[in-house]
């Protein structure tokens, strides 16, 4: 009888094809089904009131869009889609609007309130205050001209 020595290169072998397989199977069905959808803004009613209306088309806007609940959502001049805060705290959205200003000259900017007519007035000095420490001091109201007679 011939027995085995301790001194065969017979080493036991795991075979990871099969496993690699059917990672980028899974990798190609993830990446099929998966639907991008832009980032949805917040439903605002806005206030109504009288006036022109404004379109300053060459500079910067900078839109902070706050909610009846007060949850706030920003769009840079660069942004395609804004970014809603989830975190209601100054800090928060002191992040998200310095992030959303990056690389636009500040003193030419304006920022542009769009709050809900049921937004709490805490929301609304909220992020004007958090506007005024980042240096951007050009702000406007965002309103919707008022229909009829009166």
């Amino acid at each position: 009888m011939k027995f085995k020595s301790s001194t065969d290169d017979d080493e036991l072998q795991i075979n990871l094809t099969p496993l690699i397989d059917i990672v980028f199977l899974l990798l190609i069905f993830f990446m099929v089904s998966t639907t991008f959808t832009k980032e949805s803004q917040l439903k605002i009613q806005l206030p109504e009131a009288k006036g022109e209306e404004s379109r300053p088309q060459e500079i910067p806007q900078l839109i902070i869009e706050i909610s009846a609940l007060g949850v706030y959502a920003v769009k840079g001049p660069s942004d395609e889609a804004a970014r809603q805060v989830l975190n209601t705290s100054p800090d928060a959205l002191q992040r998200v609007i310095r992030t959303a200003a990056e690389n636009q000259d500040q003193d030419k900017m304006v920022v542009i309130v769009r709050a809900d007519k049921q937004t709490p007035h805490e929301a609304v000095i909220r992020a004007l205050s958090v506007a005024g420490q980042l240096g951007l001091t050009r702000i406007t109201f965002a309103t919707e001209s008022q229909s009829g007679d009166g």
